[in-house]
């Protein structure tokens, strides 16, 4: 089989890894909605790879905007799920393995296993709004002294959540749907403040977002991953120009500069003049 053909497989292969965790979740939580859930995703993420495979420039736009709106919209919005990371604290605490907590599981603490921070490309709600924004480019640099804003926004979620069970609150569901929509806001007026106060669309990602704390030790290990071809690579330094999250794709180490930090966008290698990446 000719590597051609290989590649045209990987929409393939990947629908069906999806649709594996689809029917493997509804048989075993007995819930048909897990076979719809993940067979969506599946296929809007297998559908925008195939585009991608077939030069279309917005590939990744629209699966950020298949997955990403339904996420936000059907099960936040409509069917009251608190899909932040306060909704995943909520069922951990109440001992359920359903909603929010399956969601993390699969997208951002296992899965970055296999995928990396490809959640962070083609899911977030967020970032496919920022995405939009007019700064694709970071335009001043990285400032690493802002990243550990995030740890600080992970542990206020986990004492938030921790605090109303102590306290014994009740009507907890509703309180959840609607720090659900106080934090999609705030998330969202932030994000945009950021952009464009530091010139980057994805500031928020790289300073403010708590799932990153999730993400970044799993994304270490990552099975997919941007790998430079030494022997084609002409040092002209334009992969890492058009790269949103500052990431040194020319090395191959896992140790590369900001490496736990790429969204799999394909950028570079969109941009790449010699196909070296």
């Amino acid at each position: 089989m000719d590597l051609k053909r290989e590649k045209s497989l990987i929409p393939l292969l990947l629908w069906l890894l999806f649709e594996g965790v689809a029917v493997i979740l509804w048989k075993t939580k007995d819930n048909i909605f897990y076979l719809f859930n993940f067979s969506y995703i599946g296929t809007a993420l297998a559908f925008g790879l195939f585009l991608f495979q077939r030069d279309y420039k917005h590939s990744r736009r629209i699966v950020q905007l298949l997955v990403g709106s339904y996420m936000l919209i059907y099960l936040g919005l409509i069917s009251g799920e608190n899909m932040q990371l306060e909704g995943f604290w909520y069922y951990l605490f109440t001992g359920v393995f359903e909603a929010a907590t399956i969601h993390y599981a699969v997208a951002k603490i296992f899965g970055p296993l296999i995928f990396g921070r490809g959640w962070c490309g083609y899911a977030c709600w967020t970032a496919m709004v920022l995405d939009f924004l007019p700064y694709k480019t970071p335009r001043n640099g990285r400032r690493k002294k802002l990243e550990k804003i995030r740890y600080f926004t992970f542990i206020l979620s986990l004492v938030f959540v921790s605090s109303l069970f102590l306290l014994g609150v009740g009507n907890l569901e509703r309180i959840m749907f609607w720090s659900f929509l106080v934090g999609n806001i705030l998330y969202y007026t932030v994000g945009i403040a950021l952009a464009f106060g530091l010139k980057d669309n994805r500031a928020f990602c790289k300073y403010i977002c708590p799932i990153t704390v999730f993400l970044k030790p799993s994304s270490y290990f990552s099975l997919l991953r941007i790998k430079c071809n030494k022997d084609k690579c002409i040092s002209c330094g334009k992969c890492r120009r058009v790269c949103p999250m500052d990431v040194d794709v020319t090395d191959n180490s896992r140790k590369r500069i900001n490496g736990t930090e790429c969204i799999l966008c394909m950028e570079c290698v969109k941009n790449c003049p010699k196909d070296a990446l």
